[in-house]
């Protein structure tokens, strides 16, 4: 049960989250330039801790978006961290 669980459930949900933060990055940094309403740094780090850290990374370096703020790279990396840690983890049961 536990290596079905990460063999198929965890990929989809880092595939579904990492686009769902991907595309969040995307139109934080085009309300950015727009100077309208953004998206708060809570919701992309809510986002990142929730399995959408591949997506987080790839949207700060494509959209050179939160690239200055170390907050989000302490959040990505913890992130990164804690979700392959809990897979290998869950692999080894």
């Amino acid at each position: 049960m536990i290596k079905a669980l990460t063999h198929y459930a965890l990929p989809v949900l880092f595939a579904v989250m990492s686009l769902v933060s991907f595309t969040a990055y995307g139109i934080d940094k085009h309300k950015a330039r727009k100077h309208r309403w953004r998206i708060p740094e809570k919701t992309l780090f809510a986002l990142n801790l929730l399995g959408g850290f591949i997506g987080g990374w790839l949207g700060m370096f494509t959209f050179r978006h939160k690239t200055k703020h170390p907050s989000f790279y302490i959040v990505q990396t913890l992130a990164a961290v804690l979700w392959v840690g809990l897979t290998v983890w869950l692999m080894m049961k």
